[in-house]
């Protein structure tokens, strides 16, 4: 009896327990139902950050694991566009950190920049310091922030060329070169111990017409006098609050007073930053086997098969590094050398491709070969009547650069292009005397009265000297006489622009060496209209040729005729002592003579500063 009780006691308690459960639970129900007065939500600014820094290479850049890594030209160009055309964004913020460009690549972002603020987004500058490049490029937003501590050094430009005849005759190395042309200074700094009067001539116009860009850039920019701006170069350095008061920057502070910048009167707002906006993602997820196969593919350069287009397209070749025959070559940090082999076979291939309705030539190169630039224009010209063919110059097309470009029917050239240099340089060094310095003698047997013409040993004779300078005659009169082809213009009035003579853009233009200034949009802009395609009309690129694999990066070429080429390039360097090699190792032209005994090449070891 007392056991049933309980049993109804207890029961009685978990109905009692259930029921009021149940009632604070319709009551909680029926508190969370009932109307709250919410805060007024708040308003959030999306601003993109977008870091330039780097030297942006204007090839297609690496394949596979290290594509997602080192950012391409046409990678940033295209993070600039996404921002001009994202309708969420309130404003942009460039992180100018140092980046290593040319004139053209400045000219290329500047352009970039401008089209953001077309859409009537802001522009915020950011740097921790500036030189003349990073100020010009700054100088395209709507406003320059610096801290207190950075300075902004415009000094003006220098250009600084080194001459080793003097270091050459301590080792009794004897250079042989030879010219077409009394502005073909690329031996210069290996024959001579100063510029020659023609060299200096040639620079100082160069160096008028970059001074003369970089006042018209700062007072358009900035809203200042071309006086005023020639005198805060002949200043040069200036700290943050110097720089502000002449008009150089907007406000000196820190990165995160840009955040007050934007919000200006607005208080209630959050603003939300993009960090590495647009840039691409990389999937770093090599977890077991087929993380390990994904791997292994990106490292040989393996990207996932796909389905071929048949869309209509614009085929972009990229055309970069110094011009030697074979495979083209590229290394882990980014140095690039151009080569015909595959250059031929992108041509082809753009030109094969039913698919490709115009080609566009990307050039930055300072020549070198002048046998495969050669071979490379006319491959080209194969082009002709076929596909348009569109000619957009980079930092430099100078020499083979120029060769390559001739017979487009349209070129366009950046304002600081380096183009021209219509000449030829040959020769070779003569090592006999610093042989015997180090006790090496040589013995020799010889048939031909000109044999020795490619000897590294013994310096010319009267008769080998005359044969390499009538070669080298041969080869700039078929230079001049095919650049008057393709210009449509009088052999003689032609000839006398070239001479080896080199010219920036806008110089290049008022001498009808090219066509018009304007970037590479503007060249494939042009390409599409010779086409017959609307302009609004959006065509797929064709980026050609194929990246270099990381693995041929790390390792060399693969192709065996270009690795020996490479290894013969250096070879007349490893034989010299090792602290001697090492302060020769930018002798560029020296290197491409060991593997091209003629060259169509500019001095392109020049700094201007």
């Amino acid at each position: 009896m007392r056991h049933c009780f309980a049993i109804l006691f207890l029961f009685g308690m978990t109905s009692t327990l259930f029921a009021q459960a149940q009632t604070d639970a319709t009551a909680t129900i029926k508190k969370e139902q009932a109307p709250v007065a919410e805060k007024p939500a708040e308003k959030k600014l999306t601003v993109a950050h977008i870091e330039i820094t780097g030297s942006y290479s204007e090839g297609a850049g690496g394949s596979g694991l290290f594509s997602e890594v080192v950012e391409t030209l046409g990678d940033v160009l295209q993070r600039l566009k996404k921002a001009a055309s994202d309708e969420n964004l309130e404003a942009v913020v460039l992180h100018i950190n140092g980046p290593h460009i040319g004139w053209a690549k400045l000219n290329e972002l500047r352009t970039g920049i401008a089209k953001i603020r077309q859409k009537g987004r802001k522009v915020y500058a950011w740097l921790e310091g500036a030189d003349t490049k990073d100020y010009l490029l700054a100088s395209a937003c709507d406003q320059i922030i610096i801290p207190e501590s950075g300075m902004v050094m415009m000094p003006g430009l220098r250009a600084e060329i080194s001459f080793y005849k003097n270091l050459f005759d301590m080792l009794s190395i004897q250079p042989e070169m030879l010219r077409v042309g009394e502005f073909k200074s690329a031996a210069e700094p290996y024959s001579r111990s100063e510029m020659s009067p023609a060299f200096r001539e040639e620079m100082e116009a160069i160096i008028d017409d970059y001074f003369r860009q970089i006042v018209e850039m700062v007072s358009t920019s900035r809203k200042l006098t071309a006086e005023q701006v020639t005198s805060i170069i002949d200043t040069g350095l200036f700290s943050a609050e110097e720089a502000k008061k002449v008009g150089l920057i907007d406000h000196v502070g820190y990165e995160d007073y840009i955040t007050t910048l934007i919000k200006g009167d607005q208080k209630d707002v959050e603003v939300k930053y993009t960090k590495s906006y647009g840039k691409k993602k990389f999937d770093t997820d090599f977890s077991g086997f087929s993380g390990m196969a994904k791997m292994m593919n990106m490292l040989m350069g393996i990207e996932p098969t796909s389905r071929k287009s048949s869309n209509a397209k614009i085929a972009v070749i990229s055309a970069v590094g110094p011009i030697m025959s074979g495979s083209s070559q590229s290394d882990f940090f980014g140095d690039e050398s151009m080569g015909s082999t595959t250059m031929i076979k992108a041509i082809r291939q753009a030109r094969d491709d039913a698919t490709v309705k115009a080609v566009v030539l990307r050039v930055d190169s300072p020549g070198g070969s002048a046998l495969a630039s050669d071979l490379m224009w006319h491959e080209l010209e194969t082009l002709d009547g076929k596909k348009p063919l569109i000619v957009s110059m980079g930092d430099t097309a100078a020499s083979g650069g120029y060769y390559i470009a001739m017979g487009a029917d349209r070129i366009f050239a950046e304002p600081g292009t380096l183009t021209g240099s219509i000449g030829v340089v040959g020769g070779k060094i003569a090592l006999e005397k610093f042989y015997a310095k180090v006790g090496i003698t040589s013995s020799v047997v010889q048939k031909g009265k000109n044999a020795g013409v490619l000897s590294t040993t013994k310096p010319w004779t009267d008769t080998e000297r005359d044969a390499m300078q009538k070669m080298m005659n041969d080869i700039y009169a078929q230079f001049t006489k095919k650049a008057a082809a393709g210009r449509k213009m009088e052999y003689e009035k032609l000839e006398k622009m070239a001479r080896g003579r080199v010219y920036t853009g806008v110089q290049a233009l008022s001498l009808g060496l090219v066509d018009e200034l304007g970037t590479l949009d503007d060249a494939i802009a042009h390409a599409k209209k010779l086409a017959g395609i609307d302009p609004e009309t959006k065509l797929e690129r064709l980026n050609l040729p194929k990246p270099t694999s990381p693995f041929e990066a790390l390792f060399g070429p693969i192709d065996p005729a270009a690795r020996l080429g490479a290894g013969m390039a250096k070879s007349w360097l490893n034989q010299l002592p090792p602290e001697i090699s090492s302060q020769l190792k930018n002798l560029d032209v020296y290197d491409l003579l060991a593997r091209e005994k003629f060259l169509t090449v500019m001095p392109y070891n020049l700094m201007i500063k």
